[in-house]
């Protein structure tokens, strides 16, 4: 039977521990110079690497050759607390999410006076630390503030705020973080090359987003594909129909569809989404993420090499036309009207009703009369010119626009407030409008036809 990948793969030294050198330099200078504390308290999200790193912390305090940062790898208590070892009876690990009650913790309380049976140090690791109740905290307070010489302890937890403050005072405290893209990205290439399996370089972003940060989740994700996977490796088809994401061809239309306003092409992108049997939340939620990418690649073009954005090359090219095809108000706009959809698509009946609806609203920002959609019609006007030709041949128009264009090219004031902002916008849209449909033309007309009625 094949072990899974984050079996397989978990590190045995803290140098093989990745996206945590914040917690692993400090630990292992600490071995170096013997400088050792008599518990730690590791915390962060699941599956970042606080068991496996205390299971290291371990192995190095009871090496033969230890403590050391870099555990020998040969002597009886290296080869038992191996990934794939049998354990040692001088490291006790407790799961406080089924003992973390006063008696298990008296109990523990009464063994830990005994000294180790082979080893250097009787270690204790108390995974799940924030379900100890507080009746069993309390119970271990005094033999976590004054340890015999030869007991360690080290503490994890998911939810550091609810361990006990004054347990928490006497550990040293090592937050662990999420892994970014940028170091997991190169992390699973170096996985699939070991395990001999193809996989397409567009599998990897999918991977390390459905993993969220988390090496063991996108381990996970990782090893389900590589079972499912054919004799031609991992493809980016079946990746995208096991994951239940998006094809990124179905993203690309609706962005080029929202920004040539055509909204038959939105529609029916909604449509294949449906036929496809994606799911409408799903599909709002990796839009977002488009034009949140969207937004960097404008404001910052280096994105990638900066370790912001993560796809392949020929998406990334896509992505740079489709930055230039939309302004910066549209897309925050855009942006906000699925960010408050996926909220209210939460329990709904129909999402995809909803969905046509958010993207009926992008689609006409005129229909709005908030501030956001006053400018991204102010941005429309500014990218595509006026909407009939005797608007545009308008002199009154161009000088209106130019006096109300600054050299930052927002049309806008610097500094005003968003009432005076919004009076900018409707003057300068009114500005471009045909004369015979702007405001003064109809307030002149109607007493002069009041006259002639009269």
């Amino acid at each position: 039977m094949a072990l899974a990948l984050y079996r397989k793969y978990r590190p045995r030294t803290f140098s093989e521990v990745i996206g945590q050198e914040h917690v692993t330099e400090p630990l292992i200078q600490a071995l170096r110079a013997g400088r050792l504390n008599h518990a730690y308290l590791f915390s962060g999200p699941r599956g970042c690497g606080k068991t496996s790193s205390a299971r290291i912390l371990a192995r190095s305090l009871n090496c033969a050759q230890g403590p050391t940062p870099d555990p020998c790898g040969e002597c009886e208590s290296c080869r038992a607390l191996a990934p794939d070892g049998s354990g040692s009876i001088d490291v006790i690990e407790i799961d406080a999410a089924s003992h973390g009650g006063v008696d298990d913790a008296r109990e523990l309380r009464e063994r830990a006076f005994f000294a180790p049976a082979v080893s250097r140090y009787k270690i204790y690791i108390i995974d799940e630390a924030h379900m100890v109740s507080s009746a069993g905290f309390n119970a271990l307070l005094k033999l976590v503030e004054e340890p015999p010489d030869y007991v360690k302890f080290v503490f994890a937890t998911t939810e550091p705020e609810k361990v006990l403050g004054t347990i928490k005072s006497r550990t040293h405290h090592y937050p662990f973080r999420l892994i970014p893209p940028g170091v997991l990205r190169p992390y699973l290439e170096q996985l699939a090359s070991a395990e001999g399996v193809k996989v397409e370089p567009a599998v990897f972003p999918l991977v390390v987003r459905a993993g969220g940060g988390s090496a063991r989740d996108t381990l996970s994700v990782l090893d389900q594909l590589i079972a499912g996977s054919g004799p031609d490796g991992v493809a980016y088809a079946r990746a995208v129909a096991l994951l239940g994401v998006t094809d990124v061809a179905l993203i690309d239309e609706m962005i080029d569809a929202l920004a040539a306003g055509d909204g038959g092409a939105a529609f029916a992108t909604i449509d294949r989404v449906a036929e496809a049997g994606h799911d409408a939340r799903r599909f709002a939620g990796d839009l977002l993420q488009r034009i949140r990418d969207l937004i960097i690649l404008r404001r910052l073009p280096e994105a990638v090499e900066r370790g912001l954005l993560d796809a392949p090359e020929d998406e990334l090219a896509r992505m740079r036309v489709q930055s230039g095809q939309l302004g910066d108000a549209t897309l925050s706009r855009y942006a906000d009207i699925l960010h408050n959809g996926l909220v209210e698509m939460r329990g709904a009946t129909s999402p995809r009703l909803l969905l046509e609806l958010f993207v009926a609203r992008m689609l006409l920002p005129a229909a709005d009369d908030s501030i956001p959609a006053m400018l991204q019609r102010l941005e429309r006007l500014e990218r595509h010119g006026p909407p009939t030709p005797s608007a545009a041949a308008s002199p009154s128009s161009s000088s209106s626009a130019a006096s109300l264009s600054t050299s930052d090219g927002s049309g806008l004031t610097p500094g005003v407030s968003p009432q005076a902002a919004a009076r900018q916008v409707a003057a300068r849209a009114a500005a471009r409008a045909p004369a015979d449909l702007s405001p003064a033309a109809d307030q002149s007309a109607a007493p002069a036809g009041a006259r002639a009625s009269g």
